[in-house]
């Protein structure tokens, strides 16, 4: 019986250091587990000018992108829902007074909006007759109308994303995030007052979210290289006004 009782104590001791390993095993696992760019595209370990230039070229080279955010400028706040590609887009923008629906397809730009936004703040017979005609109608803006170039410039990819991706300042590298449940790294103009990107870490190193420098704003861009339709609308759905489009309060 005695002779028994240190056989047993070792099989303890052994069981116990079996016990110990496989804990010691899984918090090591566990640990490993939380490196930050396993499973990513690497991105995150490059350096922040590295990120920047590999982001910039992810979004040159995409056919499509849908952007969703505000746009602060000289001119106003401006609410966008666009999807846009090299061809053209097709969404709607809100100003401070009237959300209006923008189609270019080409160099043909067409404007749909409600009789609110066709009605100037005098609010007469000339104003009022105008827009009971092109209210809910898509309205081809001439391209010599003045107000051609900076419609056009909410549908244009390459513009608005120029001005959207530009950090002002030394470039940063900043922290981790998501956006959806999309992992992301960060890169910054400074200390983020140039503006912020939130770039992918999974999959093409698209940019995911833009914080404007100087209070200009925030967009998330997503659906990157997604075809949508964009076609020019019905006859039945257009007004051709002919010469300069009247004023609107929008």
């Amino acid at each position: 019986m005695t002779s028994s009782a240190p056989a047993v104590r070792a099989r303890r001791r052994t069981a116990a250091a079996l016990v110990l390993c496989a804990g010691l095993t899984a918090a090591l696992t566990a640990c490993a587990g939380e490196e930050p760019d396993e499973g990513t595209n690497g991105v995150g370990k490059l350096t922040a000018e590295q990120i920047e230039k590999k982001t910039r070229a992810a979004a040159d080279t995409a056919d499509a992108v849908r952007l969703t955010g505000k746009l602060v400028s000289k001119g106003g706040t401006y609410t966008l829902d666009m999807r846009l590609s090299a061809d053209g887009g097709t969404g709607s923008v809100t100003s401070k007074k009237n959300t209006f629906a923008l189609l270019r397809v080409g160099d043909e730009l067409f404007l749909k909006a409600d009789a609110g936004f066709w009605t100037d703040e005098k609010g007469d017979d000339d104003s009022a007759q105008a827009a009971d005609k092109l209210q809910n109608k898509y309205v081809k803006v001439p391209e010599d109308d003045p107000t051609y170039r900076q419609l056009r410039g909410f549908t244009e990819k390459k513009t608005l994303l120029d001005g959207m991706l530009t950090l002002h300042g030394k470039v940063n590298k900043g922290d981790r995030d998501t956006v959806g449940e999309v992992r992301t790294v960060q890169i910054m103009g400074g200390k983020g007052e140039g503006g912020t990107l939130d770039v992918s870490l999974e999959g093409t190193p698209y940019p995911l979210r833009v914080a404007r420098g100087g209070g200009g704003g925030s967009v998330t861009l997503a659906d990157w290289g997604e075809d949508f339709a964009l076609e020019a609308p019905a006859e039945g759905d257009t007004v051709d006004y002919g010469g300069d489009l009247p004023k609107s309060s929008g």
